[in-house]
């Protein structure tokens, strides 16, 4: 696709769902000047969770991970089979799942571990009968406190999982059963309903303090409950494959064969050889929105990972210039992996109350690394009923309207 027939497509693009009939509204146009570069913004509704629902397999929790119908739209628009999407910042693996499942190849980078175990487990889908047999030939062990005091989430006989799966990797024994098992008791940690390990907590894709828990516990007048651990495996694991076709389940295999799954720094990723990605879609973390060490505490507990140590290694910062600097960084290396022709697309937002359009400071970065800007694709939606609670209000402050710059290596 040429740089002029995409133009021409986001102008005059249209939701193409006949149900939707009040979505359809023509492409709004503006432009802002960078480094001397006139570059379009295309406001439209480019996707929107009504369109399509996405595949439950994407069901895992994750603080600030976008929507899978994100890197649908570009994936379905940039690439063609068999080609490479990356992520330098997978999260949750949102962008590796999605493109596996549209038969692409990927590669995962993600310098927090987590990530992996998140991601590559979605890749090797165990069948129902294969986890369940597992289960009961696991000896589980009373309590999840084990070296540290956890008694304001779980009931002490609360079987824990942890001992097991430490065990299993650190003799590598652990096979792709053993890996689905760790991410769905990774995601069952914590959370606000009964199909998870914890007591009652929120919000269910982060670990509060244990101080904040006994508040949260005093507050409900609650004390945490036992917790059937195999039960809610078991059901999370029907819930996220419910619609897996055999089909799909060895399309994942295929690809999950010759995926490459990375804990590097993105600005530093030589394992990744060089014009070798058609597609990078990614969103990195914003300024200092999300402490995802924070944030994740328990679950690099319940995975043995040095969480202070993952903190030291991510981007955290109040200051914009230092922030700059970094995804300068980034953009450098992501040209350098990037094939002739290929794309990148950027997902950032406005902060601080709007104040701060990342979009506009990100565009600079990009041409300066050597690519074109073909401008920021703005998809405006609805709010859900999770941004309000945040706070967030329809398309005023931003951070639930993505962004998304997108970049051509000529």
């Amino acid at each position: 696709m040429t740089n002029k027939e995409l133009y021409h497509h986001l102008t005059n693009f249209n939701l193409e769902d006949l149900s939707i009939a009040s979505l359809k509204r023509k492409t709004n146009l503006e432009y802002f000047e960078a480094d001397g570069n006139r570059v379009p913004k295309f406001i439209n509704e480019f996707w929107t969770s009504k369109q399509r629902q996405n595949n439950p397999i994407h069901e895992v929790s994750y603080r600030a991970c976008f929507k899978a119908e994100l890197p649908r739209f570009f994936i379905s628009l940039l690439t063609k089979e068999k080609d490479v999407v990356y992520d330098p910042f997978a999260g949750r693996g949102t962008t590796i799942v999605e493109a596996a499942l549209l038969n692409r190849n990927v590669v995962a980078n993600d310098i927090n571990p987590l990530s992996t175990v998140f991601s590559k487990p979605r890749l090797f889908i165990p069948s129902n009968e294969e986890v369940e047999e597992r289960l009961e030939k696991i000896k589980f062990k009373n309590g999840l406190k084990a070296n540290i005091n956890l008694s304001m989430f779980y009931h002490p006989e609360t079987e824990s999982l942890r001992n097991y799966l430490i065990k299993r990797k650190k003799n590598e024994e652990e096979d792709f059963v053993d890996e689905w098992i760790r991410m769905i008791a990774t995601n069952r940690l914590t959370g606000h309903s009964k199909n998870f390990f914890s007591v009652y907590t929120l919000p269910p894709n982060q670990a509060v303090t244990p101080e904040r828990q006994k508040r949260i516990n005093k507050k409900r007048q609650q004390k945490p409950v036992y917790k059937d651990v195999r039960f809610i495996i078991l059901k999370k694991t029907r819930d996220l494959t419910s619609q897996l076709n055999a089909n799909l389940v060895r399309r994942l295999k295929v690809i999950g064969t010759r995926a490459k799954f990375f804990n590097e720094d993105a600005r530093t990723t030589s394992v990744i050889k060089s014009n070798s990605v058609q597609l990078t879609i990614t969103s990195p973390p914003f300024l200092n929105i999300v402490n995802y060490a924070e944030d994740n505490w328990l679950r690099c507990w319940f995975n043995n990972i040095d969480a202070r140590r993952v903190a030291q290694n991510i981007t955290v910062t109040k200051k914009l210039d230092e922030w700059e600097k970094v995804m300068g960084e980034v953009f450098v290396e992501l040209y350098r992996i990037t094939k002739t022709g290929g794309y990148v697309a950027f997902e950032v937002g406005e902060v601080r109350r709007g104040k701060i359009k990342l979009d506009e400071h990100i565009v600079p970065l990009g041409i300066k690394a050597g690519f074109e800007c073909i401008g920021i694709v703005i998809n405006q939606q609805k709010f859900t009923k999770t941004a309000n609670i945040w706070g967030i209000n329809n398309n005023v402050f931003g951070t639930n309207t993505n962004r998304i710059e997108v970049f051509r290596k000529a």
